[in-house]
């Protein structure tokens, strides 16, 4: 995929990316190798260790992937840290344990770069036990709820998501922890972006996940995305498209 490298003009220096993939890693050791190979060609894994403690980071430079740290524990830290590394003009974010296939991370690019979006969203079709159902159950309660304050046709508010890093940046998100996905949403319908989500696989991840696979994590989910809820703003009459005016 030429078309997703930016050339230099030095002669000798490799292309630049233009995708940079920010994985919010925390003892994902296992699944890196297969995330990492899964990417397009010309999109760059940046890995954001959030206090591994399996060499999740050793494995990540071995694979050549970027390696940052982020000490706070949280998504929405190691997810911005990863934002602000990023150099490239499109940014994606996706979960590194398996569930999620980075080659879905293609079309969602054409869709940004036509201008037919500005926020690409993938939402999940679960293979049989990649996704609880307590877990399912709440981010149907969270896709309801969005429908209803926004207009915008969401059915899942996925970790698999691609936009580009300078319209991310001027978002000024600010949470650190579970509500950073939902607050990205809802900044991004308040100045007007196009929202879209294309259906992406959802395989059962390697090893036990720290949110979704368990009552506890989800609660937790659940209570930062409601802090955010409460804020949110309705739209006016008229702007529940996701469209920009």
């Amino acid at each position: 995929m030429k078309e997703d490298f930016e050339t230099t003009d030095d002669g000798g220096a490799p292309p630049v990316a233009r995708v940079d993939v920010v994985l919010p890693c925390l003892d994902e050791a296992g699944a890196l190798p297969w995330v990492v190979a899964a990417l397009p060609s010309g999109y760059r894994a940046i890995v954001v260790d959030n206090g591994s403690t399996d060499g999740s980071a050793d494995v990540a430079r071995r694979l050549g992937a970027t390696v940052v740290h982020e000490p706070r524990r949280g998504f929405g830290a190691a997810a911005h840290t990863g934002l602000l590394a990023a150099t490239a003009e499109f940014v994606a974010f996706c979960d590194c344990d398996g569930s999620l296939d980075p080659a879905a991370l293609a079309p969602m690019l054409e869709l940004v770069k036509s201008g037919d979006a500005d926020l690409v969203l993938g939402a999940r079709k679960p293979e049989h036990g990649s996704w609880p159902v307590h877990a399912r159950a709440a981010n149907a309660w969270l896709a309801w709820r969005l429908r209803r304050i926004t207009g915008v046709a969401v059915t899942d508010l996925g970790p698999l998501r691609l936009a580009r890093r300078d319209a991310l940046l001027a978002l000024g998100l600010v949470d650190r922890r579970s509500g950073y996905p939902l607050e990205m949403f809802l900044a991004g319908h308040q100045a007007g972006w196009r929202i879209l989500e294309i259906p992406v696989a959802y395989l059962p991840r390697v090893g036990k996940s720290k949110v979704s696979g368990t009552v506890r994590g989800t609660l937790t989910a659940v209570a930062d995305m409601s802090a955010q809820l409460a804020s949110a703003r309705v739209p006016s009459p008229g702007a529940g498209s996701g469209g920009r005016p």
